[in-house]
């Protein structure tokens, strides 16, 4: 189930082995991402999880948001 967490959180979850995952759209990533990120456009997530992303591993999702 989904949940919003904070930046302690992220590196928490990170150094257990979670993966960050970026849904930005390609230009977005090609111009900020975070370091070890794996990119699945949020449109096609559904589509590229399966092959993309462990999934015994604890996924951390993150993307821009100017508001």
């Amino acid at each position: 189930m989904p949940e919003e967490i904070d930046r302690h959180d992220v590196q928490r979850l990170a150094a257990a082995g979670a993966q960050i995952v970026d849904v930005m759209g390609s230009a977005e990533w090609e111009e900020s991402h975070i370091a070890g990120a794996v990119h699945v456009p949020l449109r096609k997530l559904e589509q590229l999880a399966p092959e993309r992303l462990d999934p015994d591993r604890a996924v951390i999702t993150y993307c821009y948001d100017s508001l």
